[in-house]
């Protein structure tokens, strides 16, 4: 046996749904796992169940059949982590919550269709290896999406969320949230269709953000470069960007992504990736750390399930451009807003999103609204020649790989770049 590793995970959470004035779903959840790991012979043997230390590891031994050429950078760690929280959502009582969720919805009265989703979630993590290694921590999650529906010239949606690491004292901004909705769907409904082509765009934070981690934090992923499915494979040293590019990964920011120690015990850490565009490094686990000389970090798992390679918090650096300076270095294009999802390729760069909304700029000015916008284009060549806007702001989500879905925060200042746009 080369390394083991054990894992224990207790998790608490809560949904709730309320549509349309009623509540439609309401979930508790209480769990324990415990995950185990041996490396025999360069081979992964894994077992996932609530027995002995002993026990697990053996039938987990029992797993490597095979002979591999699996290594782990052997780094050994200690320590304890309790999130500190004003208002436990735990100790709220449920109609307290129902009620809220209800005075939030009531702000989009008189819409086709309303939905309003609440979740809280406490993590417990307790890990231990045979370097040495023996950390725990405690996380507390809570969340809020708002939606609703409505007609017009064309039928629309919009929704807006707010998630963020802490207690319920970190949702006070629903009902802004909830006045968002209602503002932007009333216009929403009765925008035109967007013009089509390559042109001037200026991407708000939100939708700069899930460029940056969608377009070009998953061609980081250290799994990736050994699969030799990213167009940065062999890149580090490089110039990649322009010399005002800096992309940074950071789960020690109180944002969605958070967490004090990887799901392999690593002390989280922040990591540059990008420095006046040149790539510094990719993101890395144990495993690719020891194969690429890296550092690692950054391994999550869904559970107990097997740790891999994900971001956290993945952030653009501010610039220097006031908004107005963008608009005016613009001139005439679209102003694009939000993200509705869409697709990248990490093995070649190219990637297509879909805005939830846009408006179109005229003379360095914002003109009228556009609807079911779509943008595509290559990573590196947008990042070449980009102008970044000095605010930065993050935006919450789950992001999906390997089937394991785990949470992060994609941050970004607006930036202008020109791509292609169209229709969604």
């Amino acid at each position: 046996m080369e390394f083991y590793d054990i894992r224990t995970v207790e998790t608490e959470s809560l949904s709730i749904q309320i549509e349309n004035g009623k509540v439609e779903k309401l979930k508790f959840d209480k769990s324990r796992s415990k995950g185990f790991r041996v490396l025999k012979n360069g081979f992964w043997g894994f077992f996932e169940g609530d027995v002995s230390d002993s026990e697990g590891l053996k039938l987990a031994e029992e797993n490597a059949v095979f002979k591999g050429d699996a290594e782990v950078l052997e780094v050994s760690n200690s320590g304890k982590y309790k999130m500190k929280v004003k208002e436990n959502p735990f100790d709220i009582p449920i109609d307290q919550k129902i009620q809220f969720l209800k005075d939030v919805e009531k702000v989009l009265k008189g819409f086709l269709n309303t939905k309003v989703n609440y979740f809280e979630n406490l993590r417990r993590f307790r890990y231990v290896d045979s370097c040495g290694s023996e950390v725990e921590y405690e996380v507390i999650r809570v969340g809020i999406s708002v939606l609703a529906v409505a007609k017009g010239k064309t039928l629309q949606f919009y929704s807006k969320r707010l998630y963020k690491v802490g207690g319920f004292e970190k949702l006070k901004e629903s009902f802004e949230l909830a006045e968002k909705v209602k503002e932007v769907l009333s216009k929403l409904v009765n925008a035109s269709p967007p013009p089509s082509g390559e042109m001037n765009v200026v991407m708000d934070s939100t939708l700069a953000g899930v460029f940056i981690h969608e377009a070009f934090g998953h061609a980081v992923e250290a799994d990736h470069i050994l699969q030799g499915a990213s167009v940065l494979s062999g890149r580090i040293g490089e110039v990649v960007a322009s010399e005002d590019v800096t992309i940074c990964d950071n789960p020690l920011i109180e944002e969605f992504g958070f967490y004090p120690f990887d799901d392999e015990g690593v002390k989280a850490h922040e990591t540059i990736i990008v420095e006046d565009g040149v790539l510094k490094s990719y993101l890395h686990n144990r495993e690719t750390a020891k194969k690429l000389n890296g550092i690692p970090g950054n391994a999550r798992a869904e559970g107990v399930d097997i740790p891999i390679v994900r971001m956290s918090n993945t952030y653009l650096k501010p610039g220097d451009y006031t908004f107005e300076e963008l608009l005016e270095e613009c001139k005439n294009g679209v102003y694009l807003i939000g993200s509705r999802g869409g697709e990248t390729n990490p093995a070649t760069g190219y990637f297509h999103f879909n805005a939830q909304y846009g408006y179109l700029i005229k003379n360095g000015e914002i003109s009228e609204m556009v609807r079911d916008v779509s943008l595509s284009g290559n990573t590196l060549e947008i990042l070449k020649n980009v102008k970044i806007s000095r605010d930065l702001s993050f935006d919450p989500g789950f992001c999906g790989k390997a089937y394991q879905y785990v949470p992060v925060a994609d941050g970004a200042p607006n930036v202008l770049c020109k791509a292609v746009v169209g229709g969604a």
